[in-house]
């Protein structure tokens, strides 16, 4: 079986706030016509310039090839194009492009993915969502900031069934300059409001979790962080930024709070450090960045003889979280999948088979492949013209 075909898509986000603004899809087709999808992700270029970088990646390194092969052509593609040192843009192309061989892969076996990674380990996935508006169009940042509000909104999403739910309490942005910064006491006092009236809303039956984007110098997410440890978080994710596990560790050991990081790293050889530097506690993989599934798939198992957690990172379409809840599905040390809601708004309408959810939980589907039918009259309709 040889790859002959590979068609891009940019799809307009209908809702840019849940999954960002563009969702670059891919479909790859073999000579005996399986069709597979992937998803890149990690873009900081316009469409038209990571579209063109994507097509010379699908030409160089894909096309001819057989789709069973994807750990030959990941290590000719690192060699020749990252030097063996990667960033989030190239991974992004990759991953995609990777994912949519697994998901021939499946279709050609008439089986899940998940089979085919080591076979089904977790029959449901606990899920968890960022607390989002009721209003699509309002920013979520101002619900976060607003603390009465905010608990409000998050019990909604523990009637909804869910047992977990994420925000990000602190806005100390500075207009343009990179951080990390440091968090002033008004900002943390704010904060440490924001969660506590979460807390005193949902008691016991829903985990909170502290998402920071890496956004604290380490002295300064000490000073968060010990705030925040009496309304017992699940975790505290990115607390400093990801390139630095040194500065992250400092944080990890004079917390009692779980320490997640990992979704801006890439491949196998950064998500390392986190592990053997006592940096993280939960691994935050991003199957947009790493490298895809294979990839993945070695960075979950070498999380597990670290007796680490993974917990697959998502903001993006419906195949990125179709191949997540893949590799969820195969892997004993997952935790919790992060979801957008309940998976029932613009992504479910690319898609011809509903995502499962059920009370807190999402479903892998039996499904071959990716376990997903993509509707490609909708992909098409709601695709940016790029030619």
């Amino acid at each position: 079986m040889k790859l002959v075909d590979c068609q891009f898509y940019v799809v307009k986000n209908q809702c840019p706030m849940k999954g960002g603004p563009h969702w670059y899809l891919v479909k790859l087709v073999s000579d005996d016509g399986i069709e597979g999808w992937g998803e890149m992700w990690w873009n900081g270029l316009s469409p038209q310039t990571f579209i063109k970088i994507a097509e010379e990646v699908a030409d160089r390194f894909v096309m001819g090839q057989s789709p069973f092969h994807v750990e030959k052509m990941f290590q000719r593609f690192f060699k020749q194009v990252c030097f063996q040192h990667s960033d989030l843009t190239k991974m992004g192309i990759w991953s995609g492009l990777e994912v949519a061989c697994w998901d021939i892969q499946g279709k050609a076996s008439n089986r899940p993915v998940y089979e085919l990674l080591g076979g089904l380990v977790n029959d449901k996935l606990r899920s968890y969502s960022y607390i989002y508006p009721e209003d699509p169009e309002a920013n979520h940042m101002e619900l976060w900031a607003n603390p009465e509000a905010v608990a409000k909104r998050a019990l909604d999403y523990v009637d909804q069934g869910f047992t977990a739910i994420k925000l990000d309490p602190v806005d100390i942005d500075q207009e343009g300059i990179a951080p990390p910064w440091h968090a002033s006491l008004p900002v943390l006092e704010r904060a440490e409001k924001t969660i506590a009236a979460i807390r005193d809303a949902v008691g016991g039956k829903c985990d909170i979790i502290i998402g920071t984007h890496g956004q604290y110098t380490a002295a300064s997410a000490v000073r968060f962080i010990s705030r925040m440890e009496k309304y017992d978080p699940l975790w505290f994710e990115e607390p400093v930024p990801p390139e630095n596990p040194t500065q992250m560790a400092r944080v990890n050991a004079v917390t009692r709070v779980p320490v997640a990081a990992g979704e801006r790293l890439t491949t196998k050889y950064e998500l390392a450090s986190l592990m053997t530097g006592g940096a993280a506690d939960i691994i935050q993989l991003d199957l947009g960045g790493v490298g895809g599934l294979l990839e993945a798939k070695k960075i979950a198992g070498m999380a597990e003889a670290f007796h680490m957690q993974i917990t697959p990172h998502f903001w993006a379409g419906p195949v990125m979280y179709a191949a997540q809840s893949q590799l969820a599905a195969c892997s004993p040390n997952f935790i919790i999948q992060e979801v957008i809601e309940r998976m029932d708004g613009f992504h479910a309408e690319l898609v011809k088979n509903p995502f499962i959810w059920d009370e807190g939980y999402m479903r892998p589907s039996e499904l071959p492949g990716l376990g997903i039918e993509i509707d490609e009259k909708k992909v098409s309709e709601h695709s940016l013209d790029i030619s």
